[in-house]
């Protein structure tokens, strides 16, 4: 086969392969376009300020989700503020300190396997551990510290890889200048890689807002008042959403489609935001 035969066999190829992933691309958008399509067309319109800002009444056949959506940011908030410190650090010690052996290897693999965990094993953990053996009971706490262990695993790895995509020249250029290894990755390496950590950080808790399985054992219940203490039991909105669509006494489909509306567009809107924050820092940062 001569060179341009070759050529050509190249290029066809090479057509062929941009053809099926553009064709995977678009796919996957549709399906996401048409699943948060639908569920706006159901749930727009019961969704008002009304309906945001008023607790449900008459058994949650009406009202609003207020204590749902302040439930959900609480779970979260706790999640956030029980992981992140935890996992950005775990990260940067495998990315910058851990030698290469087999402890570090079976940390690694540890870590994959707690990722793979189905949410409702979680769930039972943290009713054994948080809610009965450290006494917490259904709370905040206790759903915030399980949904911290879901989250964990996601937290260090995109910590670490975001870690590893720092050039090793910012490295040795701030050593060359005098700087101390823990000095170059507070001030160099960090500031470059916090687009990847920060939208690491935020998959895992979009993941976090939207569980049921952990929460469902360890922190929530079918109707509660705003929770004033990290020991409340609280509502959440991915509960609530699966008690209303599950429910048999009484169709509320307001209480369904608008949950999941709020719910969808409350993650979204903080993925959207945390994208283009990281558009803007990666643009601000080219090496």
């Amino acid at each position: 086969m001569n060179v341009r035969a070759r050529i050509r066999r190249a290029r066809a190829y090479e057509l062929i392969a941009k053809v099926v992933l553009g064709a995977c691309a678009a796919l996957s958008l549709g399906v996401a376009l048409l699943f948060v399509g639908y569920i706006f067309s159901r749930g727009i319109g019961f969704v008002s300020l009304e309906f945001i800002t008023q607790p449900p009444r008459k058994f949650m056949t009406e009202g609003g989700i207020l204590p749902a959506v302040v439930g959900t940011f609480l779970l979260t908030l706790g999640t956030a503020l029980l992981t992140i410190p935890v996992g950005v650090m775990a990260g940067i010690y495998l990315a910058e300190y851990a030698p290469r052996s087999r402890r570090t290897r079976v940390i690694r693999l540890a870590i994959a396997n707690m990722a793979g965990v189905p949410s409702v094993v979680y769930g039972l953990f943290g009713l054994a551990l948080f809610v009965t053996v450290f006494g917490w009971g259904r709370s905040v706490l206790a759903g915030a510290a399980t949904l911290a262990c879901l989250t964990l695993p996601v937290i260090i790895t995109a910590t670490e890889e975001a870690l590893r995509q720092i050039p090793s020249d910012l490295r040795r250029a701030s050593l060359a200048l005098g700087a101390t290894r823990l000095r170059t990755i507070g001030r160099v390496v960090l500031p470059a890689a916090a687009p990847g950590i920060v939208t690491g950080s935020i998959l895992g808790l979009s993941r976090a807002a939207g569980e049921t399985a952990p929460i469902l054992l360890t922190a929530v219940a079918f109707f509660a008042p705003i929770a004033t203490s990290p020991m409340s039991q609280t509502m959440a909105l991915p509960y609530h959403l699966f008690i209303m669509a599950t429910q048999a006494t009484k169709d509320a489909p307001q209480m369904v489609w608008g949950t999941a509306l709020v719910l969808v567009a409350g993650i979204s809107i903080l993925n959207m935001i945390i994208a283009t924050w990281r558009s803007n820092q990666r643009r601000k940062m080219r090496w």
